[in-house]
């Protein structure tokens, strides 16, 4: 049984970072899910890939997986590259590109 702690990167569907400043720490799927031949659904007799536990920290998730003998692996997040923009940007005079419609 391996954990993953990681930072969750932002959804598609978000604009903004909410939902990823917290740590999580989750099981890596032991067996490999199977799909239900009557109804379509996928399944799996992996218990532990219910767990997901919120970290403020990456060292509070560190410490508990020490303190509770759970063997991890630590996945440092990429950091964005935050380019400050604003809507006015798209009509400057100085802009590089074409404008097109």
């Amino acid at each position: 049984m391996i954990a993953r702690i990681f930072k969750p990167a932002k959804t598609a569907m978000q604009s903004g970072t909410a939902k990823t400043k917290l740590w999580l720490l989750e099981y890596e799927p032991e067996e490999a899910r199977k799909i239900d031949p009557l109804m379509g659904w996928t399944g799996s007799g992996d218990m532990n890939s219910q767990i997901r536990l919120k970290f403020d920290s990456k060292q509070a998730a560190i410490n508990y997986a020490d303190n509770n003998g759970i063997a991890y692996r630590v996945f440092e997040p990429r950091e964005r590259k935050h380019k400050p923009k604003a809507y006015s940007d798209n009509f400057k005079f100085d802009r590089i590109g074409q404008w097109t419609h």
